[in-house]
């Protein structure tokens, strides 16, 4: 009788998952600057500080936060910069832009904490599938990060993967 064997499993493989360096939209916050206009067009700078010293901060404690204006109004630079300060001490980041931004970038950050290391001379995959939307950004950054260490670096799953980038037997020119 023969043994089937899984050769997948054999292999020594790695298989990464992007999905696992998304933000968690629990720690996503936003602050938008709307309410703090006059008629929702113009900021006036004294009534926007006194705003500002009364604003319950401890809702942004230990969250990545969006800063934004979801209004079409001029806005002067300095106002983010205020509410920033504001911000700085109890989140955990401050970003301009969108929510869907503000994930990207808390992704792209986790991505580059990865310790290379961990994959030096390593068979990695990069999950090509999932329920979790991940941005382009995502694989550009993971390719980045572990092509200058990995022995080969593959698209997809273990199964049926896409070659991105092997080692050569020489040592690589870069």
């Amino acid at each position: 009788m023969e043994v089937i064997r899984n050769k997948v499993a054999e292999s020594g493989i790695i298989t990464l998952d992007l999905a696992n360096y998304l933000a968690n939209p629990a720690d996503i916050a936003m602050f938008d600057l709307k309410p703090f206009l006059f008629m929702e067009m113009i900021l006036k700078e004294k009534d926007y500080r006194a705003a500002l010293a009364t604003h319950d901060w401890q809702q942004y404690k230990d969250k990545d936060v969006a800063v934004f204006c979801s209004v079409d109004a001029i806005v002067p630079l300095w106002s983010y910069m205020l509410a920033a300060t504001y911000l700085q001490p109890v989140a955990r980041s401050v970003y301009f832009g969108s929510a869907a931004e503000l994930s990207k970038y808390v992704m792209l950050q986790n991505i580059g904490a990865i310790n290379a290391a961990d994959y030096e001379d390593k068979r990695v995959v990069v999950k090509g599938c999932g329920d979790k939307q991940i941005p382009e950004a995502a694989y550009v950054a993971i390719t980045e990060k572990l092509r200058p260490v990995v022995k080969s670096l593959m698209y997809g799953e273990p199964c049926s993967t896409v070659p991105i980038f092997k080692k050569s037997a020489t040592k690589q020119e870069d």
